[in-house]
Parts: structure tokens; C-alpha cells; sequence
């Protein structure tokens, strides 16, 4: 009987396993999904997502990638999570350190990918602006199914909900908000003008989280989820 138990137990212990290799390639499918969104952005000129304006709007000041100005960006963003939530910082967040790599080196790989992509008018910048909220809300929708880690940038906004209690969803907008801010500053200060954030940045801002609850209610409807 006590051969049978034990013998059940490693059962699940590789059925959980099983699982969390699910989880995190459906999240890593998500952020490569997600970074060529992001280069879309880059592409349009017209300025990227809120989390990801300030590391756009560095590229041009430091001799960096964006996307491993990305990664350092978010390294510091689990740092505010651990001195937020201090001892309540679970040690499977630290996992968000291997997931933010990924997703900087799929943003560098997706760039180089689109190098030859190059809108010659406003029109054509505003349609690969659309095109890239589109992909992007596609990649956060694979990132919320996945049940796995969350990006760093949520995860200042579940940090700061767990110790104060406040809606997620005006924690997340005034983060982003401030991203924009900070971005628009940094930008004024460095370069004396908006660069590597603009309208672009505003319109994701708004609609890319109306896009990945359309996806939900698509693929729901489909039963594909």
C-alpha cells in the first residue's frame, strides 16, 4: 500500500511539472507574439506601449538595444516588487528574471526581423500603429491564459494592490500613466522634444486592453480556450 502512495505522488509531482512546461510555453509564446508587436511600434514612429516608452525612448541616449534596455527596465521594476512587498515577494516571481530576458532578446530578435520594414507616410504609420496593438493584445491574451509568471509591469501593479488593497485596474492605468510621464520627461530632457514616444504610445495606451478582452470573448465564444 505505501508503494502504491508514494508511487501516486511522483504521478502528480510529474503531472504539476507537466503543467508548468504548459503554462510557461504558452507564455512564451505569448512574448514572442508580443515583441513583434513591439517592434511594429518601434517601426510606425509614432511611440510604443506605455511599458515599454521609457526603454524607447533610452535607445536613442544609450548604446543599448531596446530590447536589452528592456530587460535592465524591467530588472529594476522586480526591484520596486521586492522593497513594495518586502518579505511577501514570492520566490516564484524571481521567475519573472528569466521571462524578462526572453522577452528582451524576442524584441531584439523581432526588430532585426523587420529591419527592411519601413512606412514611408503618415498613413502607413498609423496602419502598422493599429497592426501593432492588434499583435501586442494578442501576445498579452497568450500571457493571460498562460497561468504562469506575470511581466514585471504587472507586477508593480499586483505588488502595490497586495498592500493596499486598491482596484488593480486604476493601480495598472495610473502606472502606465506614469511610464508616459516619466517617458515624456526623459524625452524633453534629453533630447529637447518627444522621441520614441508619441500620439502611438497614447492610442495603445487606451485601446490595446479593450483588443485582448475582444480576443477573450472571441476565442471563448470559439471554445479554442
Amino acid at each position: 500500500m505505501k508503494k502504491n502512495t508514494n508511487l501516486k505522488n511522483c504521478s502528480d509531482f510529474n503531472l504539476n511539472w507537466k503543467a508548468v512546461l504548459k503554462n510557461y510555453t504558452i507564455l512564451l509564446i505569448g512574448l514572442f507574439i508580443m515583441s513583434f508587436g513591439v517592434a511594429l511600434s518601434v517601426k510606425s514612429d509614432l511611440g510604443t506601449t506605455p511599458i515599454s516608452c521609457i526603454p524607447n525612448v533610452l535607445k536613442y541616449a544609450v548604446p543599448l538595444s531596446l530590447g536589452m534596455i528592456t530587460i535592465i527596465f524591467n530588472f529594476l521594476l522586480i526591484v520596486i516588487q521586492v522593497i513594495i512587498l518586502k518579505k511577501d515577494f514570492q520566490r516564484k516571481q524571481w521567475m519573472q528574471l528569466l521571462v524578462t530576458v526572453f522577452f528582451g532578446y524576442f524584441i531584439d530578435f523581432a526588430l532585426y526581423v523587420l529591419t527592411p520594414l519601413q512606412p514611408t507616410d503618415y498613413i502607413s504609420q498609423w496602419i502598422l500603429c493599429i497592426i501593432s496593438c492588434f499583435i501586442i493584445a494578442f501576445g498579452v491574451y497568450f500571457e493571460v491564459i498562460s497561468n504562469a509568471i506575470v511581466l514585471p509591469g504587472e507586477g508593480v501593479s499586483l505588488a502595490v494592490r497586495h498592500v493596499t488593497d486598491m482596484e488593480f485596474g486604476k493601480i495598472k492605468t495610473a502606472f502606465d500613466s506614469s511610464n508616459v510621464i516619466i517617458g515624456g520627461i526623459l524625452s524633453l530632457a534629453l533630447y529637447g522634444t518627444f522621441q520614441g514616444i508619441g500620439l502611438g504610445t497614447i492610442f495603445a495606451g487606451i485601446v490595446v486592453g479593450y483588443i485582448v478582452r475582444f480576443y477573450r470573448k472571441l476565442f471563448e465564444n470559439l471554445k479554442i480556450n
